[in-house]
């Protein structure tokens, strides 16, 4: 078992593939040289929070944190008790405006076990260099994972913010998207703020009789 039965079965034909085979073996000698984010046992850490069949809403990130404690498992989330992030303090600044919520937890965990799929395309990285796994077919991986649950679920949303988010609109035939900018200091204000993703996926969830997300 690499994740879990539901999981498993799901993706069993992709683990069987060359590509999976070569970064699971390239995983285990970096994990032996190199400092990698995160801790092995939570590279797959959203899936284990969340069985296919609840995924209500999927949040596209890039790839892990890559500072010491930082990364958890989790899309822009990072355990409590580490300094917050600056894209996670906008989309806690965005959630403010839209939804008038404050929350005083740097972890997303709560959100993760309500259904909220908290997915990174690249879900390991080495320590102080972000994207150093970008070439070992993480992207592959994640990309089936997102044709997975566009395929056997329906009315679930997929929020994309940035473009490399964006890049994935194109695997996403049957559900609900929502696109903005990235909550990055860099491009918050081109699109991101304002954009009030938590509203509009309570409201479409609400429409089809799904139980809205406690953000």
């Amino acid at each position: 078992m690499l994740i879990n039965e539901a999981w498993d079965v799901l993706l069993e034909e992709e683990y069987k593939k060359d590509y999976f085979t070569k970064l699971i073996n390239f995983l285990e000698e970096e994990y032996k040289k190199e400092v990698i984010y995160p801790d092995k046992n939570y590279i797959f850490r959203a899936f284990k929070c969340v069985d296919p069949k609840n995924v209500k809403v999927v949040i596209l990130g890039q790839d892990p944190y890559h500072g010491e404690g930082e990364a958890e498992g989790l899309a822009f989330s990072v355990p409590d008790g580490i300094k917050m992030p600056p894209s996670l303090r906008n989309i806690y600044k965005e959630l403010k405006e839209d939804l008038n919520i404050e929350r005083n937890t740097t972890s997303l965990l709560d959100w993760a076990n309500q259904g909220v799929f908290l997915l990174n395309t690249i879900l390991t990285v080495k320590k102080d260099t972000p994207l150093s796994h970008e070439k070992i077919g993480w992207d592959k991986f994640t990309d089936e994972v997102i044709r997975i649950i566009d395929k056997n679920n329906t009315n679930t949303v997929f929020i994309l913010w940035g473009n490399n988010a964006r890049k994935k609109r194109d695997l996403i035939k049957n559900n609900f998207v929502i696109e903005s900018a990235h909550p990055s200091p860099l491009s918050a204000s081109r699109g991101f703020f304002g954009s009030k993703p938590f509203s509009k996926t309570n409201e479409y969830l609400k429409k089809n009789k799904i139980d809205e997300i406690r953000w």
